[in-house]
């Protein structure tokens, strides 16, 4: 499993769930969460098999933009 970790513009709960139609619709995602708290909005994703560019692009359609960080 790969864990990849996002700063993301997703700011709000109401946010978090108009994105969470399509992250849960991908299968290979297993688990994903974000952490509203932090000053960077993270999103952190287990997959397997996931590319860091797939998930920019999937919060893009939902209008929001993320950059994979180190992990």
């Amino acid at each position: 499993m790969d864990v990849l970790i996002f700063k993301t513009s997703v700011a709000n709960v109401q946010q978090v769930n108009r994105v969470n139609y399509l992250l849960s619709g991908m299968a290979d995602i297993k688990q994903y969460n974000f952490d509203l708290e932090d000053c960077d909005n993270i999103l952190r994703v287990v997959s397997k098999g996931i590319e860091p560019q797939t998930i920019n692009h999937m919060l893009a359609i939902a209008g929001f933009t993320c950059e994979e960080l180190p992990y």
